[in-house]
């Protein structure tokens, strides 16, 4: 008789968050159970990957710049990764006004008296020139202690270059960078193991909490930006896949898929950094790019945020009664797009990137306490299409090195 074959890790995953999914209906009319007893494990298994997130961020890029072996392909892997990310941002926008648009008819004004009682406190969104002086810390330990991603992001790259452009001497020090990232991705390992468990608990207190919650105009909203999630990961990240990088888009979202329950349960595209590099990893992508290229798509693309400004957007002006013009349209397009980089690092920039664009427009700011109640719903699907979006960037820039690679070699034998 055959052994009874074990569940896989992305297998388990599934079970967690449908069994926190029917735990939370069961807990509806006793939410603070969850919150008091299940909540607080999620939030160890938050803690445990958000711990990693800096070491693995530092290490990863690190190593990721050292094994390209060249500072020209690190500018070269570095400027198609950005361009990817913008211009996919720019589309996701696009789609989210598209569908709220069509949905406008749907979302009715609220009355006069009720948006006069509406406040909302916006954070004030650092200027351009502020984010790039921030990019460059003053010490080099700070940014790590806070978390902020893009000066840790920055610190690798100049630590990878240096140990590149220091030759024989630099190779020790490399050594040491590759056994702290092997060290590190093992830890990581270790956490990703009680996945499920975290999954599970932390599904079950959104269930609970927010069931009672998703009705009414509100639930339409959040249907509309779903939908806008789906077409955008069918339709964009479909084609990438199956186009670009000449992979089965079903194999691709089959193997991302434990990073994708973890984004949308931890709603943390830098908590799912470790989980979604191990599976860019067994998916074919070369370690050094998927080092190099998610740690900077989980700071600086976002594609599901952006559909969210456009849907929240659209929602917002509707509520007061106001038409948007195509000139509108377009602003919110160029401000949503340029907000992802503008806010990246910032704390709470889903909803300093809705103020931005509101602002832009013209729409009360105010508007924003419509939607923030439900927010962590948003959030869940945005999350995941953010951490998707990292990872389809990261197998298409895989095979255009290798095919680069490939030539190389070619000429190098023709030569021979």
């Amino acid at each position: 008789m055959k052994p009874a074959k074990k569940l896989s890790l992305p297998v388990w995953i599934f079970i967690g968050m449908l069994a926190g999914i029917l735990a939370g209906l069961c807990f509806l009319k006793n939410p603070d159970f969850t919150t008091n007893y299940l909540k607080p494990i999620g939030t160890i298994y938050i803690n445990l990957l958000k711990f990693l997130v800096v070491p693995v961020v530092l290490f990863s890029i690190t190593d990721g710049v050292i094994s390209l072996k060249d500072l020209k392909r690190v500018g070269s892997v570095g400027i198609k990764t950005f361009v990817y990310y913008m211009i996919t941002t720019a589309v996701a926008v696009v789609i989210g006004l598209a569908l709220a648009s069509a949905f406008k008819g749907f979302f009715p004004p609220l009355p006069s008296a009720e948006l006069a009682e509406l406040e909302y406190a916006a954070k004030e969104a650092p200027s351009v020139m502020q984010v790039i002086v921030g990019i460059f810390p003053d010490n080099i330990l700070a940014p790590m202690v806070s978390a902020n991603m893009l000066p840790v992001i920055v610190i690798a790259i100049f630590v990878g270059a240096g140990i590149l452009a220091a030759g024989k001497k630099g190779e020790k020090i490399g050594e040491i960078v590759n056994c702290m990232n092997e060290v590190v991705m093992k830890i990581m390992m270790m956490i990703i193991k009680i996945t499920p468990i975290g999954v599970f608990c932390l599904m079950a207190n959104v269930v609970a909490v927010n069931g009672p919650e998703i009705v009414g105009t509100l639930a339409l909203v959040i249907g509309v930006a779903y939908l806008a999630y789906i077409i955008h990961v069918a339709v964009v990240y479909g084609s990438s896949i199956k186009f670009l990088s000449g992979m089965n888009p079903i194999a691709f979202f089959k193997g991302l898929a434990p990073a994708m329950i973890c984004a949308f349960t931890t709603t943390s595209s830098n908590a799912t950094l470790p989980l979604n590099i191990e599976c860019c990893n067994n998916m074919g992508a070369e370690p050094e790019i998927s080092s190099f290229v998610l740690p900077l798509g989980a700071t600086i693309n976002m594609d599901g945020t952006a559909i969210y400004q456009a849907v929240a957007t659209i929602f917002i002006a509707a509520c007061y009664n106001i038409d948007l013009t195509l000139a509108d349209m377009a602003m919110v397009v160029l401000t949503a797009t340029l907000a992802s980089v503008g806010t990246a690092g910032v704390s709470g920039a889903g909803m300093i990137m809705l103020a931005m664009v509101l602002t832009s427009i013209g729409i009360p700011v105010e508007g924003i306490a419509i939607i923030a109640g439900v927010d962590k719903l948003f959030d869940m699907g945005r999350t995941t299409l953010n951490i998707t979006g990292d990872a389809t960037c990261a197998i298409w820039i895989s095979k255009l090195e290798r095919a680069k690679k490939a030539r190389m070699e070619a000429r190098a034998n023709a030569k021979a």
